[in-house]
């Protein structure tokens, strides 16, 4: 049972900071504040510059101080300490050969990827469906989800060596025969507990589901002994469409129906739209993505690996519960230049748990810059979550950010070389890129660009703690006040009673220090539609994904509930999760005036910190 505590932000702050982030070296005294962190991470950082290191010292450290910008939880713990860790939060590992030893040999890669701190993702359908007889050897294959479960055994075992919080990610192809059991996998209590699972759901299955076709379920058919019908399918780990065998056959609207049964219930499987995915995709001509990070706000093929960092945007809004709160536009624009330069130096930094990351985040360069404090941000405007005008400004806002975001990784570009794999005339061609205004173009064709991608949008759950209690991510405010538990480094729970910074600072100046903002409105308040369409909003300026949870009601029906998922595909989403507060679910906050859940995963419980 966790013990009650009245602290303040601020403590739990500097708790998140002790247990996580505090470098503690084996010779020399303990660090003894976060600005001792900063300082860590800004000289670190600064090293990589052959020329100015003491101004960029200087200028990383301003942006960090004060929590204006959030670098991943990686590089705070990481950077320019000792330890043998990497710096980045997230990693999609290689493709899982279909056989012993290749499914052996990616466990190991994920082991190692784990123990240095990296949260890892995989596509899990190269592997033969359970009870299918193999040429050669004649075994009965066990299936995918079998060995999810190895995986799932290996990530608590690493966990339990005292490695930094890992997650996991598992996705599965929507037309693999075993696609039934892996999104009913969780529906056993304590199954595959250290994995967040997600189904690639392609256009043509989207087409089908409309329509109610039959859809086809396949596997590869080189290793399959017996006959049957063939098709051609692009398949995971394949350049090219291979044959593949028809193995069963579904309606389509059964199997998407299935689909979001097991998600009304348990929160689980969420959705990729995988051909959106790569559409879109900056390196269209070079990749195929099957998978993301463990929350989704980055796709990245075999080996892929990405630097993230948050803007806070709490730190931006001057003259907040007035007539005239506005947005600091130009501060934000300054950040944004050095946080990606800051970004881009930690590729450079960071240790690489396998070989093949390095030479895969070294040759696209990929980051992820995000915001979070949005809900709180707009409570500070005036502007309601989901509002038309709060649609709007957070729009403006992540324009503002990618559009400076490119022009600096142009300018990075001209100093220190564009990405490796650059291709001066098939990347301006993508179909992101090709938004962007003409001198962002221009620049582009001109002289490159130094990073593949550069904005996405995180949960930033425990940085966001950190930066004291601030809402996470592009999330709404969750509750006006609420319970959070924290494990100390004893090992005993802390439970800390918070109240939300935004409600906090108005009722400094209330008349009533009861009142709540006239614009506030919690996470459980929002209409699924407006949890859309803020996600609709900021689409079209994030080049890599947005992590975001839409919280709905218990007691929606079945039929409102599958409504969702039609509307994230028709608003042009590369993805979607939901959280249904439910006795199976389980909560991970618990607001003090009301009942309701967090989400399932995008919260510290479930981030690679």
């Amino acid at each position: 049972m966790a013990t009650p505590s009245t602290e303040s932000p601020e403590s739990l702050s500097r708790q998140i900071w002790k247990t996580k982030y505090q470098d503690r070296p084996d010779s020399g005294p303990p660090e003894s504040d976060i600005r001792e962190s900063w300082r860590r991470i800004s000289r670190a950082l600064a090293t990589v510059e052959g020329l100015n290191r003491d101004l960029w010292e200087r200028r990383f450290m301003d942006i960090l101080e004060g929590f204006r910008f959030l670098p991943g939880g990686r590089i705070l713990a990481g950077a320019g300490t000792a330890r043998n860790v990497t710096l980045f939060n997230c990693f999609v590992m290689g493709t899982i050969g279909d056989s012993i030893h290749g499914i052996f040999r990616s466990l190991e890669e994920g082991a190692l990827t784990m123990q240095q701190g990296g949260g890892i993702g995989y596509d899990f359908s190269t592997l033969r469906p359970r009870g299918i007889r193999t040429r050669g050897a004649g075994t009965i294959a066990s299936g995918p989800v079998s060995f999810m479960e190895v995986w799932d055994a290996m990530c608590h075992t690493i966990l339990s060596t005292g490695a930094r919080r890992g997650a996991m990610m598992a996705t599965l192809r929507v037309d693999h025969p075993d696609i039934l059991e892996f999104v009913t996998a969780k529906q056993v209590a304590g199954r595959l507990r250290h994995f967040n699972l997600s189904v690639q759901v392609t256009d043509e299955f989207m087409k089908r589901v409309r329509t109610n076709d039959d859809w086809p379920l396949v596997f590869p058919d080189r290793d399959l002994e017996g006959e049957g019908k063939i098709v051609r399918r692009a398949w995971t780990g394949r350049r090219t469409p291979v044959r593949c065998r028809v193995l069963g056959r579904v309606r389509s609207r059964d199997l998407w129906n299935s689909i979001l049964e097991a998600t009304y219930r348990t929160s689980e499987p969420g959705v990729l739209f995988v051909d959106r995915i790569n559409q879109e995709n900056n390196l269209w001509y070079r990749e195929r993505i099957s998978t993301t990070n463990p929350c989704g706000e980055v796709p990245l093929p075999p080996y892929g690996a990405c630097a993230l960092g948050s803007l806070n945007l709490t730190r931006f809004i001057l003259h907040p519960f007035s007539d005239h709160s506005r947005l600091d536009g130009e501060a934000l624009v300054r950040t944004t230049e050095i946080a990606v330069r800051l970004l881009d130096n930690v590729i450079d930094l960071s240790r690489f748990p396998v070989l093949a990351q390095a030479e895969a985040a070294r040759s696209t360069r990929r980051i992820g810059l995000g915001i979070t404090g949005l809900g709180d941000a707009l409570i500070m405007l005036g502007l309601r979550y989901g509002s038309p005008d709060s649609l709007t400004w957070a729009g403006e806002v992540l324009r503002t950010i990618c559009h400076a975001a490119y022009r600096t990784s142009i300018s990075l570009a001209r100093e220190k070389g564009p990405f490796p794999a650059f291709d001066p005339v098939k990347y301006p061609e993508g179909r992101f890129i090709r938004t962007l205004p003409p001198d962002i173009l221009q620049g582009i064709r001109s002289g490159g660009i130094r990073n593949s991608h550069l904005i996405a949008i995180a949960p930033a759950g425990t940085i966001s703690l950190l930066a004291g209690n601030v809402s996470s991510g592009i999330e709404p405010v969750f509750s006006a006040s609420a319970r959070r538990e924290m494990t100390l480094e004893s090992g005993l729970p802390l439970e800390f009673l918070l109240e939300d910074p935004a409600v906090q600072r108005f009722r400094e100046t209330a008349k009533d220090p009861r009142d709540l903002p006239p614009a506030f409105v919690s996470a459980e308040e929002v209409p699924v539609q407006s949890h859309l369409d803020m996600m609709a909003a900021v689409r079209p300026y994030v080049d890599n994904a947005i992590s975001k949870t839409i919280n709905v009601r218990e007691e929606i029906s079945f039929e409102e509930f599958r409504k969702v998922y039609d509307l994230a595909y028709d608003l042009g989403l590369k993805g979607c999760t939901t959280f249904r507060p439910t006795a199976e679910t389980g909560h991970v906050l618990s607001p003090l005036s009301s009942g309701g859940d967090g989400p399932h995963c995008c919260v510290p419980g479930r981030e690679p910190d």
